[in-house]
């Protein structure tokens, strides 16, 4: 059997007789090649179509295996029937592959931005030259370690790349001014590189000691949120331990035999230009300097009062787990009123097709009806539309996601056949099903599933009226119209109706029965039996079905069951063992993620009965995770500094005056963060743990020097003030260096740049601290714990 007309010819029942009388399949049925399920049905961009849903495995690369549907569905099409086309509308990896891409560019951006600062401070090609040699030796050696390590080739691999091309280059730039510096002074190259590493050594390796010290702490962190510091922190650490390498092997040698003595011809008006501003600013930072070591304990003061300021600016700033991106699509949820048919759904739909078809930005659709995307099931009277936006480039800024999504929202408010609106997707993909927050309602003492939707509605009412708060919603329902059947089991017992057939007959009957298989379009397709929709439209409808009993007579089940209409729910979430109801929701704008958890638990505290309590679930859930684990990861990381500086000087005293204007940084940072009003999230932890690098790096330079001085015979004042004005010059084109390679995603566009532009604030707000602020601090710093130091000696020894 593998035709309609040869199933509508199976013989049914035979009569014997004068007259023999055959009843065949056709005469009792319709016989229809079909779906498969009714539960759902389908449109792309407001077109019937049929969908295969493609999910990569936990441990796949997502771009990989997007590549391999590709060209899997390229070589199927090419034996489709005349009139079957298909296309790929929602491709997730679409934003994987732009924000990639974008970062590369930023890349290569901030590479060539690090080079013009860098010919600008030394005003030569050949200088110019050594540290440029770094970054594709650095990066190499980067992409080797990470796959040493086993990362891909992803957001925050790239970030990380970013961030080094401005740190690699340090050690490369402290190397070639110091050899150029020394050849001024009239030493052969040689001999100037020589002296230069007899100085610099120590410093590289003091840097790159602090870098690898600082993001191990971080690289243990468990969890997601370990995850992304993990991958940040071991791929800057492996490029600085590359960067050190080659700045004490590969950069001398350049030096030597690059750099030349200058001529007698002078600098061309621009350099003669640069070098009086700079210079102008190396006298009055210098001066500033010379004051405050002149009043270290007033100084003290000073910091004393700026740092406890911007740490209580610090933890009172909004908190957020990650910026919301625009990932090029949002999703569209419709509610209908509970035990809506199919054919109102599609009714919706055609509606929600016409409102998307009219609004500016969007590319194209996916709908799945019957389905609760924040459910993660199928639900009668939902629908889920996958909206996708056209390309960046395509948008610009004036059709971004939030113009495009309350657009839409404005005209689906309108609506009065069901309730709809778009919500943005998560910003980890896989980790909940939406954007904002989400919040599990438990049952605990079981109250039921009455007073679970009444506490549920009640909440989200209040959640509402909140002004830090929108959205609110639950997709919990008990109220949905249900047939109880109220089956006499003894009348049943004593008609001889066994239980199986009763409810074989109401399986078969309602909601269809399998038969068996057949063999069509070289294909297996399943046979199902089920009453006509005519013969099962009203509850009445079952009384009228008929029962076989043991002496193979028909008994209607109207004579064995009542049938009650009463309200029950169609999906019974269970979260922790508990029944649970999930609230979704997003904060207003202006309002952090944070505080809206914070609204929402102060909220639940007032609203919820004894017996019911509350959890949080997917990035809410991580972000209350995170908590104040960072804060430890600070505190281990600058202990951790400190011990390594500590053990290479061989001195308590000098690695202090290095840590003690690490948090330093922090007031760069709150300035950046309040002036582009962005959250205190996890990206803002990534770049404070990269900052007390930074700063260290800026100070140990310093310090290094100044130690060197004092035990050549200055005093601790002058050896400090000498240190600082000797290594003004690198420290602030490393600095700028660093900042010119941030730029880039300072005014990111496009895929990926919410996290972009999130990091290279904090990054770019703390290095311009650390280099302007925290540096007057280090000499400070060194005066007063040198002289505490010797004191020290002095009482120690008899």
């Amino acid at each position: 059997l593998s035709d309609v007309t040869q199933f509508q010819d199976i013989i049914v029942k035979t009569g014997t007789g004068p007259a023999p009388q055959i009843v065949r399949l056709r005469d009792i049925a319709r016989v229809d090649l079909s779906q498969q399920y009714y539960s759902n049905y389908a449109n792309m961009t407001g077109h019937r179509s049929a969908q295969v849903i493609i999910f990569a495995l936990p441990d796949a690369n997502a771009i990989a295996a997007s590549n391999v549907v590709y060209r899997a569905m390229d070589e199927m099409s090419k034996d489709f029937p005349e009139g079957l086309a298909y296309t790929i509308r929602f491709d997730t990896t679409t934003f994987v592959r732009e924000a990639i891409s974008s970062v590369y560019e930023t890349l290569f951006i901030a590479g060539i931005l690090v080079l013009i600062v860098i010919l600008l401070f030394l005003q030569s090609m050949r200088a110019m030259l050594v540290p440029a040699t770094t970054v594709p030796v650095t990066i190499i050696g980067a992409f080797i370690a990470m796959m040493a390590m086993g990362f891909t080739v992803n957001l925050m691999t790239l970030f990380a790349l970013i961030l080094a091309i401005g740190i690699v280059v340090d050690d490369a730039i402290v190397i070639v001014e110091g050899s150029a510096y020394y050849i001024e002074k009239g030493l052969p190259p040689k001999e100037a590189t020589i002296k230069a590493m007899q100085e610099l050594t120590g410093p590289v390796m003091g840097i790159t000691l602090a870098l690898v010290a600082v993001f191990l702490p971080a690289a243990f962190l468990p969890g997601i949120t370990g995850q992304i510091f993990r991958q940040f922190a071991l791929v800057i650490a492996s490029t600085a331990v590359i960067s050190a390498i080659n700045a004490l092997t590969l950069k001398p040698v350049q030096c030597a035999f690059w750099l030349k003595p200058r001529d007698d011809k002078p600098p061309n008006r621009f350099y003669r230009g640069f070098n009086r501003v700079f210079q102008a600013m190396t006298d009055f930072y210098m001066a500033i300097v010379t004051r405050m070591v002149k009043r270290p304990l007033l100084m003290l003061m000073v910091f004393a009062i700026i740092i406890n300021a911007s740490v209580w600016g610090f933890l009172h700033r909004p908190t957020g787990f990650l910026p919301t991106e625009d990932q090029g699509y949002g999703v569209l949820l419709a509610r209908l009123p509970e035990g809506a048919s199919q054919p109102r759904g599609r009714e919706v739909a055609d509606k929600i097709n016409n409102i998307l078809n009219q609004t500016p930005g969007i590319k194209g659709w996916v709908t799945i009806g019957g389905y609760s995307v924040l459910d993660g099931a199928n639900v009668s009277n939902y629908s889920t539309t996958f909206v996708v936006y056209k390309d960046w480039s395509e948008r610009g800024t004036r059709l971004d996601q939030d113009t495009i999504v309350a657009s839409i929202n404005r005209q689906l408010f309108a609506m009065q056949e069901a309730q709809a609106f778009v919500v943005i997707p998560p910003p980890i993909r896989g980790l909940g099903q939406t954007g904002g927050f989400q919040l599990m309602l438990e049952d605990r003492r079981s109250l039921g599933l009455a007073e679970l939707q009444r506490t549920a509605q009640e909440l989200a009412q209040k959640g509402n009226a909140q002004a830090g708060l929108r959205n609110l919603a639950s997709t919990f329902s008990y109220s949905s119209p249900q047939l109880y059947l109220d089956i006499n089991r003894t009348k049943a017992e004593s008609l001889q109706v066994p239980m199986v057939n009763v409810f074989g007959t109401l399986q078969a009957y309602l909601g269809s029965s399998f038969v068996n298989l057949f063999n069509k379009f070289n294909q297996v397709f399943q046979v199902y039996i089920q009453a006509d929709s005519q013969h099962r439209l009203e509850p009445r409808d079952i009384k009228n079905l008929y029962v076989r009993n043991l002496k193979g007579e028909m008994v209607p089940l109207g004579t064995l069951l009542d049938v009650k209409q009463i309200q029950g729910t169609e999906l019974i979430t269970r979260y922790n063992l508990y029944p649970a109801a999930a609230i979704f929701g997003s904060a207003a704008p202006g309002i952090s993620s944070g505080q809206a958890l914070s609204i929402m638990e102060q909220l639940a505290d007032g609203t919820l009965p004894q017996g019911m309590a509350y959890d949080w679930t997917s990035t809410s859930y991580q972000e209350k995770q995170v908590g104040y684990q960072a804060y430890l990861i600070y505190a281990l990381s600058i202990v951790l500094v400190y011990m390594v500086l500590a053990a290479l000087y061989e001195s308590w005293s000098s690695p202090g005056a290095i840590i003690l204007v690490v948090p330093i940084a922090l007031v760069g940072v709150l300035l950046a963060l309040t002036l582009r009003g962005y959250d205190n999230n996890l990206y803002t932890q990534v770049g404070l743990v990269l900052m007390i690098a930074l700063a260290s790096k800026n100070a140990i330079l310093i310090v290094e020097y100044a130690r060197e001085l004092h035990h050549g015979g200055m005093s601790i004042k002058d050896a400090a003030i000498e240190a600082t004005r000797r290594r003004f010059r690198p420290i602030v084109m490393t600095s700028f260096a660093f900042l010119m390679g941030v730029m880039p995603l300072l005014i990111a566009f496009g895929a990926g740049s919410a996290s972009q532009r999130a990091i290279g604030t904090v990054v770019f707000g703390g290095m311009l601290s650390s280099t302007l602020l925290a540096i007057p601090f280090v000499p400070v710093f060194y005066v007063i714990l040198e002289t505490m130091s010797e004191r020290w000696q002095k009482r120690k020894t008899p």
